[in-house]
């Protein structure tokens, strides 16, 4: 096991279930030092009480919604006078609802872009002059192979992933010189409470559960490719070789897989 995590500081947003909570404790494993942020306060305590006894490291947890930018500067003020050095940001918190275009509220639009996408650049935003100055960090953008690839049902959400990643690949470049790295994670379904809120009937969730990813497998990737100059994390991989035919050929790759995207 590498210890290239051993006393770094470490923050993941969106941190209190799912592939964040399982980044958390891989990287409490390795000896990192964790800042754990999310909505659910409750379920925050409880992984800090797990890991604080399990592993040997500093857990600071807070509640967080990144959906609301002055909390962000409030947060991660707090967070950089305490620790001043961060090593890694990761990016997690996002949600998305699976619905056709002309259902989707105008609310829910604005919400799905002030988590997915506003908080996203907020939360990088704060870290940014840090890791310019000390000429070192990693910043991981869990995006989604929706961003690669859009499908019906889920124009808002992915609009927000191609975002992220038009987002990302910018900043790849301009922290070209600065030793700061920039990662992309796209992956496809994953086994987690996200789709509680996006799939309500549950009819993507029962068409692709032989697809989906378990998220210990997911975050287990992330993990190992802290601090290492990693441009993209796609998984599955043979998902992400559909995303490369449908950049090359787009038009014929949407009328022959008409039938595979219509899964929601």
């Amino acid at each position: 096991m590498s210890d290239r995590l051993k006393n770094k500081n470490v923050i993941i947003t969106g941190a209190s279930g799912g592939i964040g909570a399982q980044m958390a404790i891989l990287c409490a494993e390795r000896g990192a030092n964790l800042v754990l942020l999310a909505r659910s306060l409750d379920k925050l305590q409880e992984l800090q009480a797990d890991l604080l006894r399990r592993f040997s490291v500093d857990v600071f947890i807070h509640k967080l919604d990144v959906s609301d930018t002055d909390e962000i500067s409030a947060v991660f003020s707090e967070v950089l006078a305490r620790f001043g050095h961060i090593d890694v940001l990761v990016n997690n918190a996002g949600f998305g609802v699976f619905r056709e275009a002309h259902e989707a509220n105008v609310e829910e639009i604005k919400g799905m872009f002030d988590v997915n996408v506003v908080g996203l650049m907020a939360c990088t935003g704060m870290v940014l002059p840090v890791m310019r100055k000390q000429r070192s960090g990693h910043i991981i953008n869990i995006a989604s192979q929706a961003g690669k690839i859009a499908t019906p049902k889920s124009s808002v959400y992915s609009a927000t992933k191609h975002a992220v990643l038009g987002y990302t690949n910018s900043l790849r470049m301009e922290l070209g010189d600065s030793n700061v790295f920039v990662t992309a994670v796209n992956p496809g379904p994953i086994e987690t409470n996200f789709f509680n809120i996006a799939d309500e009937k549950g009819t993507y969730v029962k068409n692709v559960s032989k697809f989906m990813l378990k998220p210990e497998y997911v975050a287990l990737k992330v993990v190992n490719a802290m601090l290492r100059p990693v441009r993209e994390i796609n998984l599955p991989r043979w998902m992400n070789a559909g995303s490369i035919v449908y950049t090359l050929f787009p038009g014929l790759f949407e009328k022959i897989g008409k039938r595979a995207f219509n899964q929601k």
